[in-house]
Formats: structure tokens, sequence, C-alpha cells
């Protein structure tokens, strides 16, 4: 990790955005900008966590990993909120995995930081609370859509996920990635995203996907990318979908 750019930047973080101004104020003296790869680990299953992270440009993926190293996406974090929710909610490790899924930048606080500033109330324990519910949520639907959908919608919930969270409508990501991801096989991935391809939604080049046609992809996808985004909105008063909310 390497140091972003300023403090500023933090508004960028939708939580840290929603702020009033003198709780921002008192919070942001106590970020540390930081800059991140695709990739790396934030932290792994059981580590003891020293910080929460607020992205603002990168996404962070939660992975669960089982014994024999396979691995499932249960959550997708980027500016709409934060990864370190077990320092807030009375513990200081978790079973899951956090990697950089885009590479970008986040703002960090350090575990003493987070429960004391959670333990004076107001809006910040307010809207961290929030947040975790809506993750709640997105994790549940999560394990659902991957036991009940096909891969192709899961891949569309997959990338529209990502891109609600991206400036840009290319995702860096090989199809070996996506299906550590999704928890399925990579020649699933591959003819579900030919499929998309060819439908014109997507386009695949050299270890990027593009979304060509985000209404369309929409339209095919199932109905846990909506329950989750709905929830969002109903939380937290912001719908993450670019055309949904």
């Amino acid at each position: 990790m390497s140091v972003a750019t300023n403090q500023n930047d933090a508004l960028k973080n939708y939580l840290l955005a929603a702020l009033p101004e003198d709780e921002f104020a008192r919070v942001k003296s106590k970020l540390e900008p930081i800059s991140s790869k695709l990739g790396e680990a934030i932290y792994e299953s059981g580590d003891k966590m020293d910080y929460a992270y607020f992205p603002t440009t990168a996404i962070i993926s939660m992975l669960y990993v089982m014994e024999n190293g396979a691995t499932a996406e249960i959550g997708v974090v980027g500016n709409d909120g934060l990864i370190g929710n077990a320092l807030f909610m009375g513990g200081n490790t978790t079973t899951s995995r956090a990697i950089i899924q885009s590479a970008g930048e986040s703002f960090r606080m350090s575990a003493k930081d987070i429960k004391a500033e959670f333990a004076l109330g107001g809006m910040f324990q307010q809207i961290l609370l929030r947040f975790t519910q809506a993750l709640m949520t997105q994790i549940s639907q999560t394990a659902v859509c991957n036991r009940l959908h096909s891969v192709e919608q899961q891949l569309c919930r997959w990338l529209l996920l990502s891109h609600d969270r991206l400036d840009s409508d290319v995702l860096t990501m090989t199809h070996d990635l996506i299906s550590n991801m999704l928890g399925v096989r990579r020649e699933g991935v591959t003819l579900a995203a030919q499929k998309l391809a060819k439908r014109k939604l997507i386009k695949n080049i050299r270890g990027t996907i593009e979304i060509t046609d985000r209404q369309a992809l929409e339209e095919a996808v199932c109905e846990c990318y909506e329950v989750v985004n709905n929830e969002y909105n109903r939380l937290l008063g912001r719908g993450l979908s670019r055309t949904f909310g």
C-alpha cells in the first residue's frame, strides 16, 4: 500500500460524505489515505483486524475461503461503504478474506479510533449500522443467487454490482478471477460471458470486460440485484444502480 491523495478525497466515500460537517471534520482527522493494487489482500480469514477501510475509488471483495483453498465472493464494497464492520460490532476478527477487486484509493481508520467514534453515537454510528444491515442483505442475497440462479445470471449481478462502484464502463478482470469470485468453474464464466457478448451486452478484451448495454444487462439479471439495491436505497437514501432507484 502507498499513500493516496489528500483527506478531502474522503468525501468520495458515500458514508463519510453523508456525515454532518462537524462529525466529518472530527472523523477526517483520524483517516489515513492509501492506494491498493489489484489482488492485494486487506486481511485474511481469522486475522486480527487493525483497520477499517472506506474505499473511494477502490473496490474490495469479501471472500469465503474453504479448507481446500476454494473461494467464493460473499460481498463487494466500493465507495458505497466500508470494510471492517466486525470492529464496531463486537469482534476483532472475521471469517472472510478481503482483497482488492479493482485497484484504487481508500481511507483507513485504526481499530481503536473507529470503536471510539462509534461509541460516541451520532450520525456516524447510525450510518455504519444502516450500512451493515444493507451489507447483510447483499451477503444473504448472494448466497441465494449462487444456489438458485444460473452462472449467466450470477455474472450479470456481479458485473452490475461492480459497475455501480466504478466511474468507468471497463472492468479490469480476467475470467479466472471472476470464477474465483463466483465460486464456479472458469469454463462456466467464459461460456456465460460469450453469451452476453453475443447479445452485445458486454465486450471481452484481454483481461477486461466492457459494459456496452447497461439497460439490457439489468433486464437480463435476476431479482437479486434489485433486492440489494432497493435495500441500500431504503436504509441509506441512495440507490446504487445507475438506472434503478
